[in-house]
């Protein structure tokens, strides 16, 4: 899966001139510079200035890169990173159990006060447009998006629970899922990075493992505080949650490799006094510009979407996954409390079931990558984009059949276990098909991964925010058997549309006016 290694979630500058290498050590602050096998490229060879010399890794084994790293360094980025990428998703919907005291306190309705979810949602989808493309330059890199946003996502916590008038409210709560995006933008770069290929799609699925479960973990812990604590103490839970993130993330070490070379770079430069050395993502960057940056993060997403049918059809089953999903929590109270009278700490725990179904799906989705996709990619064996979407077509019957069981036995005659397996059954198959697709993109496009990521993050977010918000008038139109039918008739279209692309994807590509033009 070189693909995934190379640009997906990042990684977009690859060193090539592995003859051309700069060894250093230190001592005291001192770097002693040893040149082996260094050579002056002409311009010609690759766009390189006369007399630029190239700093590069240290051979294969040089362990300062992050594929060369310990284990247990490794780890520590995984679970950094999935601990991040937990507390900001927990974020979202920790505000629902809070609504009906919201409502009472500033006399809002529902539809306004549904905002409390709807914004954020589009907050972390929107700020990956900005973030994506910024971690990708070798000078910032990683870490620092990290650190200077969630220090901002922090500080806004404060204010928001302590707004006095609802429109602050709902625009702080915008604010904070802005500047709670850059793990969206980021994270699985920072996960693929440091992983080969064989082993990065089982890190990046525990990363979206830690995605899946945090929004009912959440909604729960907000839900048995509430009734004693006050509405606002569900955004007081964010920011204690937030606080051990803000440790991890000041020492997490810096992951992307350009970043990495840049630095040695620099140190080299001011360590010799040789102006001349350079590092291969500084000759790259040397030849972009502004334009060029706003061309790949936002109108080479929209360009895929609208010209290649396998990238519109990704996008619009992504959006009715990420729409059900969040819509679910503005339709369990209609189930679970006037259905079946739960008080608020019995309605946060009918949540659990989606992360209950994820816990199923992902470990049999983990094993698939681990006992039959792994071996293939270490025996080096050439695998096509396609491949990557077989259990999906497994995955994908999952979802409507959730939605049915879920939509039809919501009924005070019928016990409310049933519901909830079929609340279970729902992440049990979005959750193999939500992964298998946004490789799937990632293997079609590998110069345009991090780009098409950050639309699809903005696309399903903006769907998401709209599912908010229509959920409940829907479910009261047309009752919760007939809504949930009307989402399952969809998902079922979607059925259709992942065996064509399983079996005519490569023809699609062929004909796309987007893999012509690029």
């Amino acid at each position: 899966m070189a693909f995934i290694r190379d640009s997906v979630l990042g990684a977009c500058f690859r060193q090539v001139f592995n003859s051309q290498i700069f060894q250093y050590s230190h001592d005291r602050n001192h770097y002693t510079t040893q040149v082996s096998g260094l050579s002056t490229p002409s311009e010609d060879e690759a766009g390189f200035e006369k007399g630029v010399q190239l700093c590069d890794w240290n051979g294969a084994n040089d362990p300062e890169n992050p594929r060369n790293w310990k284990r247990s360094k490794k780890l520590l980025i995984e679970i950094g990173i999935s601990c991040y990428a937990f507390v900001v998703y927990m974020s979202a919907p920790i505000w629902t159990p809070s609504e009906a005291q919201f409502k009472q306190e500033f006399g809002t309705g529902y539809e306004y006060t549904a905002l409390g979810l709807a914004l954020f949602v589009l907050g972390y989808g929107t700020g990956p447009l900005l973030f994506s493309p910024l971690s990708e330059i070798p000078s910032i890199g990683r870490n620092p998006p990290y650190v200077v946003t969630f220090i901002i996502f922090m500080a806004v916590i404060i204010p928001t629970a302590l707004v006095r008038n609802a429109p602050a409210f709902m625009f702080l709560r915008f604010v904070q899922g802005f500047f709670g995006s850059p793990v969206l933008a980021t994270g699985g770069a920072s996960i693929a990075d440091v992983y080969d290929d064989a082993h990065v799609s089982v890190a990046m699925s525990l990363w979206g493992f830690a995605c899946f479960v945090a929004p009912p973990v959440g909604t729960t812990i907000a839900a048995a505080a509430i009734n004693s604590l006050g509405w606002r103490f569900s955004i007081w839970e964010i920011l204690i949650a937030s606080a051990p993130i803000l440790i991890i993330l000041l020492i997490l070490p810096e992951t992307n490799p350009d970043t990495i070379l840049y630095n040695r770079a620099k140190r080299l430069r001011r360590a010799t006094g040789n102006e001349q050395i350079r590092s291969q993502s500084e000759i790259n960057q040397a030849h972009l510009d502004f334009k060029t940056i706003v061309k790949e993060s936002l109108y080479v997403p929209a360009a895929a979407t609208i010209q290649d049918p396998a990238v519109l059809f990704a996008n619009v089953y992504l959006m009715l996954i990420y729409g059900i999903y969040y819509s679910f929590f503005e339709a369990f109270p209609l189930v679970y409390q006037d259905m079946y009278d739960f008080d608020l700490l019995q309605q946060g725990l009918a949540f659990m079931p989606i992360a209950v179904g994820t816990i199923i799906g992902a470990p049999v989705y983990i094993t698939h990558l681990w006992f039959s996709r792994r071996p293939k990619l270490i025996a080096g064996e050439k695998l096509p984009p396609e491949t990557i979407l077989r259990p999906a077509l497994i995955a994908s019957f999952f979802p409507p059949i959730g939605l049915f069981l879920f939509g039809w036995t919501s009924n005070p005659n019928i016990h409310w276990i049933v519901s909830m397996i079929g609340v279970a059954i729902y992440p049990m198959g979005v959750f193999i098909v939500f992964q298998t697709l946004l490789v799937y993109l990632a293997a079609c496009y590998p110069r345009f991964a991090a780009s098409l990521f950050a639309g699809t993050d903005f696309t399903r977010s903006a769907f998401a925010l709209a599912a908010i918000l229509f959920a409940r008038p829907m479910f009261l139109k047309l009752g919760v058997g007939g809504g949930c039918s009307l989402l399952a008739g969809l998902m079922i279209c979607c059925i259709f549309g992942i065996f064509a692309l399983y079996h005519y994807g490569p023809a699609l590509r062929e004909r796309s006016k987007f893999t012509a033009k690029f």
